[in-house]
């Protein structure tokens, strides 16, 4: 039920996008691979508009991707899995976290090198 929220999630992120979306596109390619008797399924699109999405998966988790221009022209390509672990996005768009400074890297050294004495 978890995994499947979570592609949920990233439908409605997706649609999310549709206020800025050229209303006339058109659907290029459409694959729809209904789920099998073991829970294997695969769907995929592209309009003419240049939006492109895929995903494939299973009871065991998902994976994919989705790319469309945002209304400031800059190409959006996020790429995920989702499993047990949960959703797990990729791309240049998305914020990093900033580098962990040398002082605390030399402090968890120092601490793993010296254990304390309990």
């Amino acid at each position: 039920m978890f995994k499947l929220s979570l592609c949920l999630i990233a439908a409605l992120l997706v649609c999310a996008q549709a206020d800025h979306i050229d209303k006339d596109a058109q659907i290029l390619s459409e694959r729809n691979d209904p789920a099998d008797p073991e829970g294997n399924y695969a769907y995929s699109y592209e309009t003419s508009n240049g939006i492109q999405t895929q995903e494939a998966g299973n009871v065991n988790g998902a994976s994919g991707s989705y790319r469309y221009t945002s209304p400031d022209g800059q190409v959006i390509t996020l790429t995920y899995t989702a499993d047990d672990n949960g959703f797990h996005p990729t791309g240049d768009h998305l914020p990093t976290a900033p580098p962990v400074p040398d002082h605390v890297v030399r402090l968890l050294e120092y601490i793993a090198t010296h254990p304390s004495k309990q």
